[in-house]
C-alpha cells in the first residue's frame, strides 16, 4: 500500500543531508584476498540517509526498479525505525534483496527525482541494510506453505530467474524441484559473479530457507544430457526454463583468434569461484593472470570483474579495450533523467588499477601458438551519443601493438544455448536466437520460460522480476484449468 507523502520521510532530508555511498575497504587491502569489501554504513547513518528521500510523489525509482519495490515506502519506514515495517515491505517485491543490494547496479538510483538538483538516495545501501538487519534480528524465516495443490512443477536452472519462480510456485502450494546442472546451486550467482562482490554463503543462505519452505533442490542434473527431459515432461506437470544465456560473443575472423591464452570471461570468472570454494583445479586447465599482461576485451560489469579477479592473481598489468568512445560527465540530451544515465563511471574494479582505452578495434591476435600481443586501431566516433549497433566510425592513425600474455573475452551474450535442450525441444526462437514465448509459454503446451533465455543476457534483477511474472502467469492459467474441470 502507497502512504501519503504528506507524512512521509523528512522533507528537506535531501538538503540536509549529503548523500553517503557504502564503505569499501581501501585498494591496498582489498586486493590482497577474494572476499566482500564493501558494507553498509551504520545504522543510524543509514536512516540519515533514508531521511533524504524527499516524498517527492511520484516516485520515479519505482518506474527505475525492474521487480517495482516499493522505494519511498521503506526509506520512511528505516528514517522513523520501524525496521521489521520496512523488511515486510521490501520483501513484498523482492524474493532475494540479499542480492540485488550487492550485485544489482541499481537503476532506481539515477531515475530518483532528488537526482535532478541533488545526488540520488543512496537506496541500494539501505535495501541492503534492511534485510541483513532483518537476518541478524530472526525476522527472515521459511515461509509456511499450508496446504499442497498436487501440482508437480520442474524449474530446470537455479540463477535468480529459476530461484524466484520456485519460490513464487511452491508459495501457492504446488510441488516444485529445481534442477541445476552444476555442482553447486546460483547459476549466474554462483559461478559468474566473483566471491569479492557476492560471498556465496549469501546464497547457500537463502536455499536453505527455500528447502525448509519445500522446494528440492538437485545439482548435477544436466536436463537433456544426464537427465532425460521426456521422463521430466512424464513426471511433472509443468516444465519452466531458467536456463539463462549462456553463448558469449566470440572474436569473429580476427587474425589468429585461435590462439593459445585467449579464453571466454565466464571461463575465467567461473575457475576462481571454484577455487573459491576449495576446488582443486589441474594445473594444465587453470586459467591464471599471475604475472602476465592481461588485456580484456569489452567495458561491462563482466569486464570489471575479469579486471578485480586478474589484479587479485597478481597480474603483470590489466588492460581494458573499449570500442565505443568514453562517456561525457554530463548526460547527452538524448539521455534525460529519469534514463540510465550515458555518463563516464569506474568501477571498483577499475579503480583498482587497470589501463583502459577506448574507440579502440583489435584487428589481430599476434604470436606463436601462444597469444603474445593484440593489435589494435584507433577510431573517430561522430559527436554525440552513440546508439546500440552504431557502427559509423572513421579508422584514425596506424595500427599499434600491446603487450598480452592473456586475452579474456568480455564482448556480452548472444542468446542461451540452442544445442541440446532448447534443439531437442524444438522451441521457437526469435530473431534475437532467445527462446520465443507469449505470456511466458513456449511453442510447448507444457513448457515455459523466464529470464535471459527470453530476454536476452540482463540485470539480476531483472531476471528475477522475469521468475516473478513467469510464475504468476503460470498459477493463473493453472487456477483457470483447475477450474475449468
Amino acid at each position: 500500500m502507497t502512504q501519503n507523502t504528506k507524512d512521509m520521510g523528512k522533507p528537506t532530508g535531501f538538503i540536509e543531508y549529503p548523500r553517503e555511498d557504502m564503505q569499501k575497504a581501501p585498494v591496498t587491502e582489498r586486493v590482497q584476498h577474494y572476499n566482500e569489501f564493501e558494507k553498509p554504513q551504520s545504522e543510524q547513518r543509514v536512516k540519515t540517509q533514508a531521511a533524504r528521500c524527499m516524498g517527492c510523489g511520484i516516485p520515479f525509482c519505482n518506474w527505475g526498479c525492474p521487480v517495482s519495490n516499493l522505494i519511498p515506502e521503506f526509506n520512511d519506514f528505516v528514517y522513523k525505525g520501524q525496521w521489521k515495517n520496512a523488511y515486510g515491505t521490501l520483501m513484498s517485491t523482492n524474493n532475494f534483496p540479499e542480492f540485488t543490494g550487492r550485485v544489482c547496479p541499481a537503476p532506481c538510483e539515477p531515475a530518483c527525482t532528488a537526482s535532478l538538483v541533488e545526488k540520488p538516495i543512496s537506496i541500494k545501501q539501505i535495501e541492503l541494510s534492511i534485510i541483513e538487519k532483518a537476518f541478524a534480528e530472526g525476522w527472515v524465516k521459511p515461509n509456511n506453505v499450508p496446504y499442497r495443490t498436487g501440482v508437480k512443477i520442474a524449474v530446470i536452472g537455479s540463477g535468480p530467474a529459476g530461484l524466484s519462480a520456485a519460490q513464487q510456485l511452491n508459495l501457492v502450494g504446488h510441488s516444485v524441484t529445481v534442477f541445476e546442472k552444476n555442482d553447486r546451486l546460483g547459476g549466474l550467482l554462483r559461478y559468474g559473479i566473483p566471491d569479492f562482490k557476492l560471498e556465496k554463503w549469501v546464497i547457500d543462505r537463502r536455499v536453505a530457507l527455500m528447502e525448509e519452505e519445500g522446494i528440492t533442490f538437485k545439482t548435477n542434473a544436466h536436463v537433456g544430457v544426464t537427465i532425460s527431459i521426456d521422463e521430466l515432461k512424464a513426471e511433472f506437470d509443468y516444465i519452466c526454463l531458467c536456463c539463462g544465456a549462456e553463448k558469449p560473443r566470440g572474436l569473429g575472423n580476427i587474425e589468429g583468434a585461435d590462439k593459445k591464452g585467449i579464453y571466454f570471461a565466464m571461463e575465467f570468472l567461473s575457475q576462481q569461484n571454484k577455487e573459491n570454494h576449495g576446488d582443486q583445479l589441474h594445473p594444465e586447465v587453470k586459467i591464471s593472470a599471475k604475472d602476465k599482461h592481461v588485456v580484456i576485451l569489452g567495458g561491462g560489469d563482466t569486464g570489471s570483474d575479469c579486471i578485480g579477479t586478474s589484479i587479485r592473481q597478481g597480474a603483470k598489468s590489466v588492460t581494458q579495450i573499449q570500442i565505443h568512445k568514453a562517456l561525457p560527465e554530463e548526460r547527452y540530451e538524448t539521455n534525460p533523467w529519469p534514463l540510465w544515465p550515458k555518463t563516464f563511471a569506474t568501477s571498483s574494479s577499475q579503480a583498482e588499477g587497470c589501463e583502459r582505452i577506448f574507440s579502440a578495434l583489435t584487428t589481430a591476435v599476434k604470436g606463436g601458438d601462444k597469444i603474445e600481443a593484440l593489435e589494435l586501431q584507433n577510431i573517430l566516433w561522430p559527436e554525440g551519443e552513440i546508439k546500440s549497433g552504431q557502427r559509423n566510425y572513421e579508422i584514425s592513425g596506424d595500427k599499434y601493438d600491446i603487450p598480452c600474455d592473456l586475452l579474456l573475452i568480455s564482448l556480452g551474450f548472444e542468446h542461451t544455448i540452442h544445442e541440446g535442450l532448447v534443439e531437442y525441444l524444438g522451441l521457437e526462437k526469435d530473431k534475437r536466437g532467445n527462446v520465443k514465448i507469449e505470456n511466458y509459454r513456449t511453442s510447448d503446451a507444457q513448457i515455459w520460460a523466464a529470464g535471459d533465455m527470453v530476454e536476452g543476457a540482463n540485470l539480476i534483477v531483472t531476471a528475477i522480476n522475469s521468475g516473478r511474472q513467469m510464475a504468476s502467469t503460470l498459477k493463473k492459467f493453472i487456477k483457470a484449468q483447475q477450474s475449468a474441470i
